[in-house]
């Protein structure tokens, strides 16, 4: 048997307005071994990386192999055509001359193991992060919650997905948050982050991110979130996101801008 696979982006890592999209369901029993592919680019100066790995048997622990010797090439729609090397086992870097440009579309094609994959990925425009600020909440029982709100406007006429990332103190916090302006275009947006009481403290050190996500990605992350929400406790679930990756691959690949501000927990 195979284990389910969730894949967790870099985090690359999701909150409010999910549209429906069905739920893909892998058949556990009768799976074969598949490649698992994350990858970005971004409009910050790169190297920009690459990863692959394989999925293992259900009995298995959750120590997926890296696959190595693989043929990666990331390329664009004016002439950019960068060939990856492999910097430690099952992770390709691009070059460092050059850095992803808003509404580029980019192309990741790999080939291991007798197989080819494919993906793309439009950068969108950038969308300036105008603010990050803070509000004090009340969860059941009475706690205290912090969360971090993001301020920006919306580009009217403009389909437009986000995605947030906070590092707490330098620690990642394995969350999706995510927001679409399906219902809110060309809106001024306060979009808080639903973050929970042990999250964010007075005093702590927040490093906040947006990044600005095509669609495509936005779903995977919004069938993502939802499988994360249905298995609370991480046991196997025999279901993966809908990949953005064309050959049989599991993961994602996304060009997208990204925004930092760091700052200090207040209220």
């Amino acid at each position: 048997m195979m284990k389910a696979v969730i894949i967790f982006c870099l985090v690359f890592s999701t909150l409010t307005f999910f549209s429906c999209k069905k739920v893909i369901n892998v058949d556990i029993k009768n799976a074969s071994s598949q490649e698992v592919i994350a990858g970005e680019v971004t409009n910050a100066p790169g190297p920009y990386t690459v990863s692959i790995t394989s999925t293992v048997n259900f009995s298995a622990d959750n120590n997926f192999p890296p696959v190595s010797g693989a043929l990666v090439i990331i390329s664009d729609n004016y002439g950019l055509k960068d060939s990856l090397s492999e910097i430690s086992p099952g992770v390709y870097a691009t070059h460092t001359y050059w850095h992803g440009q808003p509404g580029n579309t980019y192309t990741l094609n790999v080939s291991s193991s007798g197989r080819s994959y494919t993906a793309v990925s439009t950068m969108p425009q950038l969308v300036d992060l105008d603010s990050v600020g803070f509000r004090q909440s009340f969860r059941g029982g009475g706690k205290q919650v912090i969360e971090p709100v993001a301020n920006f406007q919306d580009p009217a006429g403009v389909a437009n997905y986000y995605q947030f990332a906070e590092s707490i103190n330098d620690t990642v916090l394995n969350k999706i948050f995510i927001y679409s302006d399906r219902l809110s275009d060309g809106k001024y947006i306060s979009q808080a982050l639903d973050d929970d009481s042990t999250d964010l403290k007075i005093g702590n050190q927040l490093t906040f991110s947006m990044y600005c996500i095509d669609e495509n990605v936005y779903q995977y992350l919004n069938e993502l979130r939802q499988l994360l929400d249905a298995n609370p406790f991480n046991e196997a679930t025999p279901a993966n996101p809908g990949s953005n990756i064309s050959g049989g691959a599991l993961g994602y690949f996304s060009a997208h801008t990204i925004q930092t501000k760091q700052l200090t927990v207040h209220l």
